[in-house]
């Protein structure tokens, strides 16, 4: 770094100093000005120490670690008063962050809720689009209320009571060719397989067929 890059980080760490008027280690001056000014760690290290040396800041050792801070020498004394009336100015303050803290929270879950909602072009296309769907249905209703093959309640309940009465009888003769089988495989030499082939019976598994309940209609409602 130039000396006059030198001499400008100096001062300006000397100026930062004197106006916070708080405590700083050189990793603390650092980091709060190397974002904006650029500053490297090790100049501000030689710049703390040198303005140290030379009676401008104060420097204090704790362990391994040196604090810096202003030279209070420079600064007038306060009476009791002017501490109070500051005190009482930084409660106000104090007031005012919070007060202007949650205004910026109100005003991001507003932000966030209006980054959710559509805006009025999107809008405008999705009532178009409900509108067309909602003319689709009322079509298809209508032509549902127009048609002539609608199936009355007694209709239904035939159907129902006919399947009903066929899954029974379904049910009824398989009972009696599983009886017919199983005496006759008692005395059979040969595996059920080896009859059921050269009888030539096929199974309702064999034919991939799954026996309805009886209260069951074909429907999949329920004509109990």
């Amino acid at each position: 770094m130039s000396k006059s890059k030198d001499a400008s980080g100096v001062a300006l760490i000397l100026d930062y100093l004197n106006v916070t008027n708080r405590p700083y280690s050189a990793q603390d001056v650092f980091g709060n000005l190397q974002k904006q000014h650029g500053l490297g760690k090790t100049a501000v290290v030689k710049a703390m120490d040198l303005l140290a040396q030379q009676g401008n800041i104060k420097e204090k050792i704790y362990g391994k670690q040196k604090i810096y801070f202003a030279d209070q020498s420079q600064f007038t004394d306060v009476s009791d008063t002017e501490l109070k009336g500051m005190d009482g100015r930084i409660s106000e303050l104090n007031a005012e962050v919070q007060a202007v803290a949650q205004s910026c929270r109100l005003l991001d879950s507003e932000l966030k809720e209006l980054s959710g909602s559509l805006t009025a072009k999107e809008m405008r296309s999705e009532i178009q689009e409900l509108t067309q769907e909602c003319a689709m249905y009322r079509e298809r209703l209508e032509k549902i209320k127009s048609a002539t093959n609608h199936i009355t309640p007694e209709e239904k309940e035939k159907v129902y009571k006919e399947q009903n009465l066929y899954v029974k009888e379904w049910k009824r003769r398989k009972r009696l060719a599983t009886d017919m089988m199983g005496a006759i495989l008692e005395g059979y030499p040969k595996s059920k397989k080896q009859f059921l082939e050269e009888v030539g019976i096929e199974t309702d598994e064999d034919c991939k067929v799954t026996m309805p309940n009886a209260q069951e209609c074909t429907f999949g409602m329920n004509c109990a």
